[in-house]
């Protein structure tokens, strides 16, 4: 074992599990991540709930109360969902105490049908804040033409915010911007800003896998070189338009009031093809005042293998620009692949919330009590 996870943590990198499961919660396993590997935070997902309630492990008792209800599977899904994340809020309260409302969070995401609907995706994180009510609960928003303005309204009210979902830059610049906008209707209201705390989920690994399969469809030499060097590049150059924009003067004049940075956070980190090595995502993406979310194990590996050597971002920005440039001149398109994947995101945890569904719905009948 290494001290890789203490190290990053000195880097100012906050490590996150992307993953919850009230096994987790129950059998201690949550806190003693807390407690010995450096986790600060839980992010979640359609994907990983619908993994968890499928498992069974855990819910059988509250399922049968709920089935003993007659409660639409709706409600059940999120009195299940909100359950485990009120838990687990509880469990990293004195993280978030410790870092000032930092770290210490749980995430939790709006219903994944309703990432075309703004005005459904605001009344669903406010709907959402108050079921689990912990200050320490991060609202999941993609990062969609629609879940924009449903951001910067979100943060307006005084919900703190993760925006996943994101691609591109050209996006994550707009969500920084919404994030901004919502501070300002904040500001505007009265309300404490300093409370008001988000995150923006870039994600990583998928970006490799989309391109390097149009790489391999090429076949050259020439292409292949590039093979593996997209994801990173991308990350690297979201960091760089962070920085950016959270040193201009829009920035300063809300954070004489108050405000806290929006923290990039590296999403989906496990690593998609065996070629690479396993920890490629967190040790090529350190830099100061980021978020990692791993699953499992990617935490392991860091653990055991991870080479944490310092800043890793600083300085790449010209290396990372020709990259891409040099995938555009073979003909892979930039816009078309971030475009591809952002849509393909949304249909994934829609399927996953519509599996949730089904399952759920089948042990709800399972259980439901005979009449009289």
């Amino acid at each position: 074992m290494t001290d890789a996870l203490k190290r990053l943590s000195e880097e100012g990198v906050a490590i996150w599990l992307d993953d919850l499961s009230r096994k987790r919660i129950t059998s201690g396993n949550l806190a003693e991540l807390i407690d010995q590997q450096h986790v600060v935070g839980v992010t979640t997902n359609p994907t990983i709930f619908q993994k968890a309630i499928s498992s069974g492990d855990g819910y059988e008792q509250q399922l049968a109360d709920l089935a003993a209800r007659k409660v639409t599977v709706e409600e059940a899904i999120r009195m299940i969902t909100t359950a485990d994340v009120r838990d687990a809020a509880d469990i990293l309260r004195p993280v978030f105490d410790a870092t000032e409302g930092q770290d210490g969070r749980v995430s939790i995401e709006v219903d994944p049908r309703l990432a075309h609907s703004t005005r459904a995706t605001v009344a669903e994180a406010k709907q959402l804040a108050w079921l689990v009510d912990r200050p320490n609960t991060l609202i999941k928003i993609p990062a969609t033409r629609a879940g924009l303005p449903a951001i910067a309204e979100t943060i307006g009210n005084g919900i703190s915010v993760n925006v996943t979902l994101i691609f591109s830059l050209e996006r994550y610049r707009a969500v920084m911007d919404a994030y901004l906008s919502g501070l300002e209707k904040a500001r505007e209201k009265g309300l404490d800003l300093s409370k008001i705390h988000s995150v923006a989920s870039f994600f990583v690994s998928r970006v490799d896998t989309e391109i390097d399969k149009r790489i391999d469809k090429l076949g050259t030499d020439e292409a292949k070189a590039l093979r593996g060097k997209a994801a990173v590049a991308n990350a690297r150059l979201a960091y760089e338009a962070y920085e950016e924009v959270f040193s201009s003067d829009r920035w300063s004049a809300l954070e004489k009031a108050g405000a806290n940075k929006q923290r990039p956070l590296w999403a989906s980190t496990g690593v998609k093809d065996k070629a690479y090595k396993d920890t490629l995502y967190v040790d090529e993406l350190v830099a100061p005042n980021t978020v990692n979310t791993m699953p499992e194990a990617t935490l392991v590996a860091t653990e055991d293998h991870g080479e944490i050597t310092g800043n890793t971002v600083a300085g790449t920005y010209e290396q990372a620009r020709a990259d891409l440039d040099a995938l555009a001149k073979l003909g892979i398109s930039y816009d078309e692949v971030v475009q591809l994947l952002e849509d393909e995101g949304v249909e994934k945890f829609e399927a996953s919330w519509n599996d949730l569904l089904k399952s759920t719905e089948a042990e709800l009948q399972r259980l439901a009590p005979s009449e009289g």
